[in-house]
């Protein structure tokens, strides 16, 4: 296996929330290396590769070197971190620790089908969104707002190029493009983007009263200090630590996030993906078919915003654009915040992130996960309506094409379309980008082939695969 030359530390530094770009990001036109050809009419974008890897048996016909974070010993704040990560201790109701909602088994996302978690002192209080996971959140740029065009959607960072995986490097020229590019929010933690550190992100359940329900940094502070673990936070920043409440809360969270960074479960790059882009994996023909659907943009579409692309720097993708999205998810009466019909969650806009309140042009709009490891998880988007692959993937195929198949009727026998955002929002709903971009009755854009093609794509997307058994 090749590995980067550079340490977890040196990511952090270069490539963490801490550090990468902020609101003068710029995106990069990399239309050339990412359609490699002329769209057909059967398969969209180019699809050669995919033609080639099926005459190879399923093998990548131009297989890549990829650089993955050197194994490193951990160092002792990572290690303190890792205990805090597990401390039941640190919530109000002694039962609950950050692996609770964030299981390893599960690539450190929710641990069950449940649309939100439960927490507070008695385990009993529903979140407001569903669990996100943790993997893959050191390459997550600060929230800023980036320019955007149809020919620039890599997710990569400025001076960086995309390639579709199977294709060869091409010239890219940085900021050209001929089409007008338009102002996205983009980036930041959480489903709102409201944190750009992994600090912050780490701190933010402790002060949750739906999860961890600690009511101050003083009431953290005195669990840590009589923690078992203790000791550790004074070997590193010596006995005044522990009389300083808030200096070892914030000790406490940057101890998390250097576990995040330095554990290499929370950014392997041991899927079956990876390794068939090296040439180690062969996939199987549902697979390559799923493969091909999921960057056909007349099929899936997949990959326009869960982009698939190698890196420039030869970093494997991340399946995501870090961009924000309003989709129309439809809403989940399971959620008890919903039983208030004048609530609404508005990502961007509130209710739990307020600096952006003001601006209704990002109301509805939530940020696009990355879809590595998403075939372990059991909830889907902000507000966990869905809970398996072939739902989600029926919402995206029938939202506009068959809207009886998504919405619910309101007792007039209407159809509650886009039931989860107050109409004056509904206008920030995507109904361009292929596949929502077709009206009733229209054919949808997948096939029930398709579908499952593509499920079984993105169950190569999982951690842990063993090369060499195909």
């Amino acid at each position: 296996m090749s590995t980067s030359a550079s340490t977890p530390d040196t990511r952090a530094a270069s490539r963490s929330p801490v550090s990468r770009l902020g609101v003068s990001l710029v995106l990069l036109a990399v239309s050339a290396a990412v359609s490699g050809g002329d769209a057909s009419p059967e398969t969209g974008a180019d699809h050669k590769p995919a033609t080639e890897a099926t005459d190879l048996g399923g093998l990548n016909p131009h297989p890549v070197a990829l650089r993955r974070p050197a194994q490193r010993p951990e160092t002792p704040l990572a290690r303190l971190g890792k205990a805090v990560f597990f401390d039941t201790r640190l919530s109000i109701s002694g039962q609950q620790s950050c692996v609770s909602c964030h299981s390893p088994t599960t690539a450190f996302g929710p641990p069950d089908g449940k649309s939100v978690q439960l927490g507070g002192p008695e385990l009993k209080s529903q979140g407001l969104r569903a669990v996100p996971g943790l993997t893959y959140l050191e390459a997550v740029p600060s929230f800023g707002i980036a320019l955007d065009s149809d020919d620039s959607e890599s997710g990569e960072q400025e001076g960086e190029t995309a390639l579709r995986p199977g294709e060869r490097a091409q010239p890219a020229t940085v900021g050209a493009t001929s089409k007008a590019q338009a102002a996205v929010p983009l980036g930041g933690l959480f489903w709102d983007g409201r944190a750009n550190t992994l600090i912050a992100q780490a701190a933010g359940p402790l002060m949750n009263p739906f999860e961890m329900g600690n009511t101050s940094l003083d009431a953290i502070a005195a669990k840590l200090k009589a923690a078992p673990y203790a000791a550790q936070f004074v070997a590193i920043d010596g006995a005044g630590v522990l009389n300083d409440p808030h200096l070892l809360a914030t000790d406490a969270m940057y101890a998390v996030s250097r576990y995040q960074l330095e554990d290499l479960a929370f950014h392997s790059y041991t899927s079956k993906f990876d390794y068939w882009l090296e040439g180690r994996a062969r996939f199987t023909p549902a697979e390559m078919r799923g493969y091909a659907a999921f960057n056909d943009p007349k099929v899936g579409n997949c990959a326009a915003c869960h982009v698939d692309t190698v890196r420039r720097n030869g970093e494997a993708p991340l399946f995501t654009d870090y961009q924000f999205e309003a989709l129309g998810v439809p809403r989940n009466a399971e959620l008890a915040a919903n039983r208030d019909p004048a609530y609404f969650d508005l990502g961007l806009c509130g209710p739990i992130r307020v600096d952006l309140k003001t601006v209704s042009a990002y109301c509805g709009m939530f940020r696009t996960p990355t879809l590595r490891n998403v075939a372990l998880r059991k909830v889907f988007f902000h507000n966990g309506r869905y809970h398996a692959l072939q739902d989600v993937l029926a919402f995206y195929n029938f939202r506009e094409t068959a809207p009886g198949k998504v919405y619910p009727r309101l007792p007039d026998g209407s159809l509650a379309r886009y039931d989860d955002l107050p109409k004056q929002y509904r206008t920030n709903i995507d109904i361009k980008d292929a596949p929502f971009d077709r009206h009733p009755g229209d054919a949808p854009a997948m096939s029930e082939q398709d579908m499952q093609d593509i499920i079984a794509f993105l169950g190569t997307l999982t951690d842990g695969y063993k090369p060499g058994g195909d």
